[in-house]
């Protein structure tokens, strides 16, 4: 989907939110500038910003001195595109910053303070990457290499009843 150009409701506190123009993007991202804090992307806008070397000036600017209502994060949020049900996920393998995404249109909203966390946590998405294979190999390598062991015990087992059977058979 691409950038909503119509004014949306924050999903965390409900208040308008303001579009900021990103000129090195040609994009507006959503802030909640009144209320909360929280910064809503359009579908595959996040990625532009989430790397240490991806300029937020324009973001930063927008927060900057402003104090921010807090609210409750675990409460439920309705994609303010689309009207669906947003999914809390986590940012990362590291599993520390969860944030809120649309599987219908693909939006994301992070509460406040989020987008800085998550820059923080690696450099480059290289490395984002690397953590995520690194993570998912000791969830699904030790399931593998349990596995594998099954696979070479029945196999031990049907090689014995093979030589059983051919001894029984032919005598060797």
């Amino acid at each position: 989907m691409s950038d909503t150009l119509q004014p949306i409701n924050c999903p965390a506190c409900h208040k308008e939110m303001k579009k900021i123009f990103i000129p090195s993007e040609g994009i507006n991202v959503d802030i909640c500038l009144d209320g909360c804090g929280g910064i809503f992307f359009d579908n595959r806008e996040f990625k532009k910003f989430d790397e240490k070397a991806e300029k937020i000036d324009e973001i930063l600017e927008a927060i900057e001195g402003k104090d921010f209502e807090k609210v409750d994060e675990s409460l439920p949020r309705t994609c303010p595109v689309c009207g669906s049900k947003m999914v809390k996920n986590y940012s990362s393998a590291n599993r520390t910053i969860q944030i809120d995404e649309c599987y219908s249109c693909g939006g994301k909203f992070l509460d406040n303070g989020e987008l800085q966390q998550i820059r923080a946590e690696f450099d480059t998405e290289a490395e984002r990457s690397e953590a995520t294979m690194q993570e998912l190999y000791k969830t699904v390598g030790v399931k593998l290499h349990e596995m594998e062991a099954e696979k070479n015990a029945a196999n031990a087992k049907r090689s014995l009843a093979n030589k059983l059977f051919r001894r029984m058979i032919y005598g060797r």
